[in-house]
């Protein structure tokens, strides 16, 4: 079960990630992850990148891909993986096949997460973050119980300057530009299923798993 979850910021694709990579009892690998990881523990990989972060460059590809393929030869993924937020780009996404096919495995499906964009940025700009102990909270789906106030410690709820409606908007252009083309990609090697992911949490793990079984039991 080895799974790649394709999505727009706030499309909810990490959420779901984690669902199903629990339900499939295989790992839920988050580039984010890989790359707090490499950083935190001075990796070789991690200092490469660090390199290039401390001058404001983006990492090179092969640097982030380095860290993925470390991260799917690990013992608890060889038997699959659910993988968010990789690749990114169509260079990498053919990297990443080369990648697999020299270690004779291959992807069983790329989950295609649809959300029209007035409710990505409503879903975004809306988040809410505790100064203090981190919680997270929605001023619509998930309001704390006094405004502003952390439920959980009491900190003040702040509003990240990523979730700022200028910032959404230049992320999601981002992603337009340069990941939105790997749908083609996808589609054209028959891997991609479309998910409607403007419905509820319950809804959309139904459609990955009706999905995902299609893929396994064809």
């Amino acid at each position: 079960m080895q799974l790649v979850f394709l999505g727009p910021p706030g499309s909810g694709k990490g959420t779901q990630a984690k669902f199903i990579a629990e339900h499939f009892q295989v790992p839920h690998i988050s580039t984010g992850d890989i790359f707090r990881r490499h950083l935190s523990e001075g990796t070789p990989l991690g200092q490469l990148a660090r390199q290039y972060m401390d001058q404001g460059a983006l990492v090179p590809d092969d640097v982030t891909e380095s860290m993925v393929a470390d991260r799917i030869d690990q013992p608890d993924a060889l038997d699959g993986f659910v993988l968010d937020g990789f690749p990114r780009n169509r260079a990498q996404a053919e990297d990443f096949d080369g990648m697999l096919r020299e270690r004779h495995r291959r992807l069983t499906r790329v989950l295609y997460f649809q959300v029209p964009e007035p409710v990505l940025i409503q879903r975004l700009t809306g988040r809410r973050v505790c100064r203090q102990c981190g919680a997270t909270y929605h001023v619509i789906f998930q309001p704390p119980r006094i405004p502003g106030v952390c439920d959980v410690c009491g900190g003040e709820l702040i509003q990240r300057r990523d979730d700022q409606e200028d910032t959404v908007v230049k992320r999601l252009d981002v992603y337009r530009d340069e990941t939105a083309p790997l749908v083609e990609y996808y589609e054209e090697r028959g891997l991609l299923a479309p998910i409607n992911a403007d419905q509820s949490v319950e809804a959309v793990t139904g459609a990955i798993l009706a999905a995902i079984g299609g893929q396994v039991g064809g």
